[in-house]
């Protein structure tokens, strides 16, 4: 049975021992049900479900009211082309009618305080980049789940960090913004082959009180669950071996070793 049948619980684990939970509502069900949508449908995402997605970002949390994030929506189909070159050539790219780039946007704040003669010399160390990072991430998680709301699929891309240089200048980019990361929004291809990838065990990522590595002890039945999901959808891979690959050395990370040096030629020293 594919997780697309199981209890959102079950689907969402395979973990015997978490096959339900003693309270839930219908927006834990959603985000138990999140899962990566690369397949769209040839049909556009509107400015009504934009406004309402936008909206849904902008009512996450944000450190101190700095709103440190913008975003770009990106619909030419030229410019979606050429971003998913940079991207590392990731075909679903171009497909999505929809493709967010989401930013961390201390230029705003830096732009105001030029045009009041007022100095912002924090936003030149590592908490402040780190902070315009967190906001972006926050936002756009509300982001995903706004549009799963509305009945759309979206996946983060991690590779539009591949080439920070060749991004800034197709998305016109400023001083001190930075794009940490896109999402590809649309309506999903239901002939998709995809479900619910099963999540590590509570026991592995929540600690009580103090950090218990002893929670690592779970992860060897994981991979199995997760091997076994993969292969239903004609993968062989487990968990173990992929994160392990995934961080073996520098050339796994696809240039973004380099992020420091591009970081700074955006406006962001991080001292």
């Amino acid at each position: 049975m594919t997780t697309t049948n199981l209890h959102p619980v079950r689907g969402r684990y395979r973990d015997p021992e978490l096959t339900s939970l003693a309270r839930t509502n219908s927006v834990i069900e959603l985000q138990l049900a999140h899962r990566s949508v690369r397949a769209f449908l040839d049909e556009p995402v509107g400015e009504e479900e934009l406004t309402a997605i936008v909206a849904a970002a902008q009512s996450a949390s944000t450190s101190s009211n700095l709103q440190a994030w913008s975003v770009v929506a990106v619909r030419d189909p030229a410019r979606r082309d050429r971003l998913a070159t940079l991207a590392g050539d990731q075909d679903f790219i171009r497909r999505a009618p929809l493709f967010l780039v989401w930013l961390a946007d201390l230029g705003r704040i830096a732009r105001l305080a030029a045009a009041r003669q007022a100095t912002v010399d924090a936003t030149e160390y590592l908490e402040s980049t780190i902070l315009g990072f967190v906001d972006t991430s926050l936002a756009a998680q509300n982001a995903v789940i706004a549009a799963e709301s509305l009945g759309l699929g979206t996946v983060f891309v991690g590779g539009i960090r591949n080439n920070p240089d060749g991004v800034a200048a197709e998305l016109n980019l400023p001083d001190r913004v930075f794009a940490a990361f896109g999402l590809a929004v649309g309506v999903p291809d239901p002939a998709e082959s995809a479900g619910v990838k099963p999540r590590l065990p509570q026991r592995a990522v929540l600690h009580h009180d103090v950090y218990d590595a002893a929670g690592d002890a779970v992860i060897d039945d994981y991979d199995a669950r997760l091997t076994e999901y993969n292969a239903e959808y004609g993968r062989s891979s487990g968990w173990i071996a992929t994160v392990l690959q995934r961080l073996a050395d520098r050339d796994s990370l696809k240039g973004r070793h380099r992020l420091r040096e591009h970081l700074r030629r955006q406006g962001f020293p991080s001292v």
